[in-house]
């Protein structure tokens, strides 16, 4: 089935649909706030507690299976395990998620630039020795609010990886320190990455269309990785993601 001006995929239901990387132009920048910073057993416990849901959720035989609703709340995704806290209904289009990082140190492999078919409210955190490096194709906008933010991620650009030889695109990238959170705003159709270099990351992220985009793409169920469109044929290796 044709894309059509109101949407975005052109396979709906197409789990690892790819569109030109150098054809793509962002539509908007994602928006990043720096929330707070805490004392590393503070945040490890934060941390551990929510990874521990999401990796108790994929070895529950309810969470692994579709319910009634046609949803499967344990999903995997190319960053991390997702378990759906809260899932959409009639007259509530938003859900939430919990995603367990995988560390791309550990398994040598990063994951790909991406766009979704909706907008995204994410909330990263980071315990002990670990850090989130998030990367766009679009600058990234940071909120400082004076007397209010206390701390400010790095941000450093370099050149995209993952586009055809004798191309360049810029890439923009931020880092979330260790101990603590950050959230972000993505547009729909904005270019993100997310790569998490430690073993103690999670990302709480609401979905407010979730219910919306399926319908507007012509989806035929909550499928996140079908709502999501890689700017990658494949998974590059851990060097295109790497932190000094």
């Amino acid at each position: 089935m044709p894309a059509t001006a109101t949407t975005m995929k052109v396979t709906p239901d197409d789990e690892n649909e790819v569109h030109d990387v150098l054809a793509f132009r962002d539509p908007g920048n994602c928006h990043v706030t720096p929330v707070a910073q805490f004392p590393a057993e503070i945040a490890l416990a934060v941390t551990d507690a929510l990874r521990h849901l999401v990796q108790s959720a994929h070895r529950s035989p309810a969470a692994t299976t579709v319910n009634s609703d046609g949803i499967t709340r344990a999903q995997t995704f190319e960053e991390g395990d997702v378990y759906m806290l809260a899932a959409p209904y009639s007259g509530y289009e938003a859900d939430r998620y919990l995603m367990d990082f995988y560390d791309v140190t550990d398994r040598d492999i990063c994951s790909r630039m991406h766009l979704h078919t909706g907008l995204r409210f994410v909330r990263m955190m980071t315990g002990p020795d670990t850090r989130i490096r998030v990367s766009s194709l679009a600058p990234i906008r940071v909120t400082d609010v004076d007397g209010v933010t206390t701390f400010l991620p790095d941000r450093f650009t370099d050149d995209h990886p993952d586009v055809p030889a004798g191309h360049h695109r810029t890439r923009y990238n931020l880092i979330v320190p260790p101990n603590s959170w950050a959230d972000m705003q993505v547009p729909r159709g904005v270019s993100h990455q997310f790569n998490a270099h430690g073993p103690h990351a999670v990302i709480d992220s609401v979905h407010p269309e979730e219910s919306i985009e399926t319908f507007r793409e012509r989806m035929t169920g909550y499928k996140m990785m079908a709502q999501t469109i890689f700017l990658a044929d494949e998974q590059p290796a851990s060097d295109s993601c790497t932190l000094t």
